[in-house]
């Protein structure tokens, strides 16, 4: 698997994971948001947007074309 197909493998379970807990418990913007050591949700606001972006270059970079 490709490091393209990897990210979107892991974006989706990330995704199904979230609606998981939000239809079980509910999520608040501070709990989505947060960075707390230990929370479940730390730092998943940023690692998909980091994600997201990386998906973004490749597609440019398989189009040869630039952001």
């Amino acid at each position: 698997m490709n490091e393209k197909q990897k990210l979107i493998q892991e974006m989706l379970a990330m995704q199904k994971k979230l609606i998981a807990k939000e239809q079980a418990e509910g999520i608040d913007s501070e709990e989505f948001y947060s960075t707390e050591e230990g929370a479940e949700l730390a730092g998943y606001q940023a690692k998909y947007a980091e994600m997201a972006n990386r998906l973004v270059d490749i597609a440019h970079e398989e189009k040869g074309s630039h952001r």
